[in-house]
């Protein structure tokens, strides 16, 4: 929107309509935002400033090669964790599988977390998530006897005959970057 009024008045409307159909909107999810790369003039007393989550990603700006403005979307601190929790779970739970089960699962675990998070700038976080699994992994597969400790050698050794698929950018671009520049 172009000014805090217009913003204020659709918000008023939405709400109205979102009621025809037995849907509301979350307090806590709905609020503004004053999300311009420059702000002129300053920003609304009731509008947050960036950076931002949103459907698991946290969107700030930046600066691209060419030196435009650009939306920089990053992995949320909170899915990342939560995305670990999720596979320290799994992992404790699924120990007593075959190695080659639970290579297979944690494959497609970490493909689809590429395949959702993989976007432009967003490596660092990708890796963070990758070295992670692994670690957790090594952890539980130690745990499942007591006689032998599983040193990084011999699990490196393992991840050469039952390789983790390697952190990717899946998305080039982003269609909200495209949008706001």
């Amino acid at each position: 929107f172009k000014n805090h009024h217009d913003a204020k008045r659709v918000l008023e409307v939405l709400g109205k309509r979102l009621e025809r159909y037995g849907l509301t909107l979350h307090p806590d999810k709905t609020r503004f935002i004053d999300f311009r790369p420059k702000r002129p003039g300053g920003t609304h007393p009731d509008c947050k400033e960036p950076p931002f989550d949103f459907l698991g990603f946290t969107h700030t700006w930046g600066k691209s090669q060419k030196g435009k403005n650009v939306v920089r979307q990053t992995t949320a601190k909170s899915r990342l964790a939560r995305s670990l929790v999720a596979i320290n779970e799994w992992c404790r739970n699924n120990r007593h599988r075959s190695v080659r089960d639970q290579h297979s699962r944690l494959s497609a675990k970490l493909v689809g977390h590429y395949a959702y998070y993989g976007v432009t700038g967003n490596m660092r976080q990708l890796q963070r998530y990758s070295t992670q699994v692994a670690r957790l992994w090594r952890k539980w597969l130690e745990r499942r006897t007591r006689s032998k400790r599983l040193v990084w050698d011999r699990f490196n050794a393992l991840l050469v005959r039952h390789p983790l698929p390697r952190p990717r950018i899946v998305h080039r671009y982003s269609t909200l970057s495209q949008a706001l520049a």
